[in-house]
């Protein structure tokens, strides 16, 4: 017999909770209750845009790959989003990207299942889809990841949905391209890139036509589906694959910079030829919408764009701050790199 949903307060463990999402994800989750432990590997810490999140009750720095089976004991659900996090950092360097983000996200799922956590919530990706071959991709369309960042996704839903069984549940979130403010901010992100660029120097210049399809998704949308996934029926999320967003919410990256240039006044905007970046796929989110209980987004592209514009008036931002290598993903790695705070495999150094 299956084990009977999760109910009340839970004691859960959230991995990345010093990134872009995850730094949000506690503030949500304790709103509805429950007891949360964040742990990160602390790359990105140097990188605090505004305060605003409600911290964990507690926080472990650790690196996933050195997680013990023992130190998860006690956990009723695992909520894992600590993995390199974006296109440029996996093609970085491919096969630590594989290490960390494929073999490291599969062990510590395997571990979950040994000592007995029911519930396991991975944030997955819709880059997935890469160049989709259909105009309206579902969570049961071919995957055609493009980057090493999406191979993984690809390859951590196929080997943790392998795991799932009576006493263990897995769900994967694949979340649309996120947006809009957060604490441990991220401007190498396209919504985001082009509101600091129409804040720091009133135009958006696009190297690119704009014609490839986005779809997006706020990042407290985001938080909203893993609180609504943990809550939801066993049988309504396991082993189940959601698309995160809303059909809404697919855009044309030139639409994007339209809205973007919009909301902030003075804006000028251009656009160039067509791209390298081949990537372009509308996604369907009606499964999400109608079967996750309580999920719907409440946010679109014109309200992240308009807060992101009402915290950079507060903390008055400069370009510096626009610029500053801990709010690019990539930057901040090379960074610590290069100054062998890390060591080649991405380890701290002892100091």
């Amino acid at each position: 017999r299956a084990p009977p949903r999760l109910q009340g307060k839970l004691k859960l463990l959230a991995t990345g909770t010093e990134g872009y999402i995850g730094v949000l994800i506690a503030g949500v989750l304790t709103k509805r209750g429950h007891d949360v432990t964040g742990l990160d590997a602390g790359f990105y810490r140097d990188g605090l845009l505004y305060n605003g999140a409600t911290p964990p009750a507690a926080q472990i720095k650790q690196d996933i790959r050195d997680i013990t089976a023992n130190s998860l004991r006690g956990y009723d659900a695992v909520i894992h989003l600590a993995e390199l996090s974006n296109d440029p950092l996996g093609q970085h360097n491919r096969e630590l990207t594989f290490q960390i983000n494929h073999r490291g996200s599969v062990a510590l799922a395997t571990k979950c299942k040994e000592i007995g956590i029911e519930r396991f919530v991975y944030t997955s990706s819709c880059s997935v889809y890469g160049v989709a071959s259909s105009e309206n991709v579902t969570e049961t369309s071919p995957t055609n990841p493009q980057t090493a960042y999406a191979e993984c996704k690809v390859l951590v839903e196929r080997d943790v949905s392998a795991l799932a069984d009576k006493e263990f549940s897995p769900t994967f979130l694949r979340n649309a391209t996120a947006f809009g403010a957060s604490p441990r901010m991220r401007f190498d992100i396209v919504l985001n890139n082009l509101a600091g660029l129409a804040w720091t120097t009133k135009e958006i210049k696009m190297i690119s036509d704009g014609t490839p399809w986005r779809p997006l998704v706020h990042v407290l949308d985001i938080c909203d589906a893993v609180a609504c996934a943990l809550d939801a029926p066993r049988e309504i999320v396991h082993n189940q694959v959601f698309n995160v967003g809303d059909n809404g919410q697919n855009y044309r990256v030139r639409e994007i910079a339209g809205i973007v240039a919009d909301v902030f006044p003075g804006c000028r905007l251009s656009f160039g030829a067509n791209a390298a970046d081949n990537r372009s796929y509308r996604v369907n989110f009606d499964k999400i919408n109608s079967q996750l209980p309580g999920f719907h987004c409440r946010r679109d592209a014109r309200t992240g764009a308009q807060e992101l514009r009402s915290v950079f008036e507060k903390i008055q931002m400069t370009r510096e701050t626009f610029e500053f290598r801990a709010f690019t993903r990539l930057k901040q790695l090379e960074h610590l790199l290069r100054t062998a705070q890390i060591d080649e495999s991405l380890h701290w150094r002892p100091v």
